[in-house]
């Protein structure tokens, strides 16, 4: 397991994935096994996202599709980090999601920590295992399917 001298900083995450504001979606990483190919990555949900206007105004939920999205790119930063020149100069995009589940509210204030493992590598696909949890409570789970193109 890595330490936290070698986690990536926002400027790191913002180098391995092209996403920006309003869809980064990944604000820090907190532990990464290479060995194991897993990510622990967080999400700071914030009144302030754009989102909460008009999702469930005076309800502020965030949309479970984010959260798939905030996995997936725990994924994709996973992606770049283990398997290196290999996925340099790739886009991954979303092509597959299965098993989707749902099981918490996440609202301002929370902290979204995605738990994301390689499951396998096929060509230029990955296919992650995904959670999602906050205060440790499951809140969303997910297999994706992601495809790599040059850019």
């Amino acid at each position: 397991m890595s330490t936290n001298e070698q986690m990536p900083d926002i400027e790191k995450i913002r180098s391995l994935i092209p996403h920006r504001y309003p869809f980064l979606l990944v604000d820090k990483v907190v532990s990464i096994d290479y060995d194991a190919q897993t990510i622990v990555a967080h999400k700071n949900v914030s009144i302030n996202e754009p989102f909460f206007q008009g999702h469930f105004p005076g309800q502020p939920i965030m949309p479970g599709v984010l959260i798939i999205e905030a996995m997936a790119q725990a994924g994709g930063i996973l992606t770049q980090l283990t398997l290196g020149r290999d996925a340099q100069s790739k886009l991954f995009f979303m092509v597959k999601v299965d098993k989707a589940k749902f099981t918490r509210k996440v609202v301002p204030g929370d902290v979204l920590e995605m738990r994301v493992r390689i499951k396998r590598v096929i060509r230029n696909m990955a296919v992650y295992e995904c959670e999602a949890f906050v205060d440790g409570e499951p809140a969303a789970c997910a297999e994706v399917l992601c495809a790599g193109t040059r850019e």
